[in-house]
């Protein structure tokens, strides 16, 4: 019983605890929303409204004054007092603990306070583009006005210049200062916002006039004189061209001539109309299109000179690199007599005989055409370089084969001179072996020998063999120069190895009576000597003295080296 009492007074406990909690986060509720309220109240409403009686209350900124003043006054005295009564309600909901009604009211009064704010910045946001934009077109009207005056001196000073643009011009003039007065006439009627899209449109209309007077004159000298006369230029120099046998049909020259005065007499009558719209791409057309057709014609004047300048040096050409050819033939049969070609190379002379009779025969027809004035001449240069062209490369392959049939000579020559160095070689060799007092050699290097004088000898046959195939020597000649360094390097080791061999068992000589292992030692090593194996001589003495005294080869072998006596 006791504890259902404690847990009944704990639970109250609880329950007045988050009532007080939910009472206070309600209390500050209603703080936020008074406080809210007062800074609408506090707006600077009226001293904004104040701006708008600087303007001329009349028209429309008196009712757009009215309709403001009429909004701020039943915000003061419809809109904020229903939030003062509705926060007195949710108080007095709070204070019975009827939290869901006072939520509820809360909502309501938060939509109000939301609803008054965006007539407060509608208010100011409407009134600041009044006076504002008052101010601003204004201050853009009286620079407008001042470029208006520039405008009307210049149509006035230059009429000349003009033509008769000039009516169409003054006209649009006489309608701004209209747009002008009608201007003045709406800020006097209060009208500020009607007057704003004035100043723009005249904004717009004034920037295009002067845009206008400043074209004008020039775009009329262009259409008016410079142009045809560069039109009848071209006119003149395509009639010249014609008549000095020129073939210029493919410009279509009369088409093109009565679509640009078709497009210049466009240009004259837009301009005419003070209408500049097209007329700058409309003159860029003309220029680009005079331009290319005087490229073409000079291009086929300079087409004329060149064919009439080069025809003969062609004609020329083509009959050297013909007679080249032939002489070429000629050699070609001569050194096929003395050497080995391939089937390829020998056919070279007559695939380029072949070549330039299939371009001489366009030559001919080319040159046919020429006093015939029946052909293009730029059609013809084109045709003359190609040749041209083609006469460069086979000149080269005539240059590249010549090269070819030069070089069987000098590599032949050049392969007798490295055979009489390798034969000069062998004789070397041998002296060097005669010299070197050697006992005997032995049956590999006799071998090698015989080898090396056969290669030189093979070499010597593919050289003189008719028709020599340099190919095959040049095969025989590296082998040859490859065994004849290799028995210069045998050659060499050889003889080093005899006299070191020698020296070695002289220098072992004083040890031979006090160490059997030294005499035995030597004795095999001076019976490997009598053999001709050197090799093996050396190594047996160079085994045996090194046992007793280590360090006696290397001293040797300086002592050799130097010659100095053991």
């Amino acid at each position: 019983m006791m504890y259902g009492i404690i847990g009944v007074i704990v639970l109250l406990l609880i329950l007045l605890i988050c009532g007080f909690v939910i009472r206070k986060q309600f209390y500050r509720e209603i703080d936020r929303l008074e406080a809210w309220k007062i800074d609408i109240m506090n707006r600077p409403v009226i001293e904004e409204l104040g701006k708008v009686k600087q303007l001329n209350m009349t028209g429309e900124a008196e009712e757009l004054f009215e309709r403001w003043r009429k909004n701020w006054e039943d915000l003061l005295n419809d809109d904020l007092p229903a939030v003062e009564e509705k926060l007195f309600e949710i108080e007095a909901y709070t204070d019975k603990y009827r939290f869901r009604q006072a939520k509820a009211l809360q909502a309501r009064t938060e939509t109000i306070l939301n609803d008054a704010e965006t007539k407060v910045n509608t208010i100011i946001s409407e009134l600041n583009e009044l006076v504002d934009g008052e101010k601003q077109s204004r201050l853009e009207i009286e620079e407008l006005a001042k470029v208006f005056k520039g405008i009307k001196k210049q149509l006035l000073t230059h009429r000349h210049t003009y033509g008769k643009a000039i009516k169409k011009l003054d006209s649009t003039a006489d309608a701004l200062a209209a747009g002008f007065g009608q201007y003045e006439q709406m800020t006097q009627e209060g009208n500020y916002l009607e007057a704003g899209k004035m100043a723009d449109e005249l904004k717009t209309q004034v920037n295009a006039l002067a845009e206008k007077s400043a074209k004008i004159p020039n775009l009329l000298t262009e259409t008016g004189s410079l142009l045809p006369a560069q039109l009848a230029e071209l006119e003149e120099g395509y009639q010249e061209m014609t008549a000095q046998g020129f073939v210029l049909d493919h410009l279509q020259f009369g088409k093109e001539a009565k679509e640009m005065k078709d497009k210049l007499q466009f240009c004259r009558e837009r301009l005419d109309a003070a209408d500049t719209t097209d007329v700058e791409a409309g003159i860029q057309e003309l220029k680009d299109k005079m331009d290319t057709i005087y490229d073409i014609l000079e291009k086929e004047a300079y087409a004329k000179n060149y064919v009439l300048h080069n025809t003969q040096k062609v004609k020329q050409a083509l009959e050297e690199i013909s007679a080249k050819n032939d002489r070429m033939q000629q050699e070609t049969d001569e050194i096929r007599q003395s050497y080995q070609l391939l089937q390829e190379n020998m056919d070279v002379p007559n695939e380029l005989e072949k070549q330039i009779e299939k371009l001489a025969k366009r030559f001919t027809l080319l040159e046919a055409k020429i006093p015939e004035n029946q052909s293009i001449y730029s059609v013809l240069s084109d045709q003359l370089k190609e040749i041209e062209a083609q006469i460069k490369k086979l000149r080269e392959d005539q240059e590249t084969f010549t090269e070819y049939l030069q070089s069987l000579r000098k590599d032949e020559i050049d392969a007798r001179e490295k055979i009489a160095g390798l034969k000069r070689q062998i004789q070397d060799i041998r002296r060097m072996v005669k010299l070197s007092n050697i006992p005997g050699l032995p049956e590999t290097y006799k071998e090698l020998f015989k080898e090396a004088q056969e290669a030189i000898r093979e070499t010597m046959d593919s050289l003189n063999a008719k028709p020599l195939n340099m190919e095959t020597a040049g095969r025989h000649l590296d082998h040859a120069a490859e065994i004849t360094g290799h028995l210069q390097d045998h050659t060499k080791e050889l003889v080093e190895s005899v006299m070191l061999a020698e020296r070695i068992i002289q220098y072992g000589n004083r040890y031979r009576r006090r160490y059997k292992k030294v005499a035995d030692g030597l004795q095999r090593a001076e019976h490997a000597f009598r053999s001709y194996d050197y090799h093996a001589a050396l190594e047996e003495a160079a085994t045996t003295v090194e046992s007793v005294e280590p360090g006696a080869i290397k001293k040797i072998e300086t002592m050799v080296k130097s010659e100095e006596p053991l």
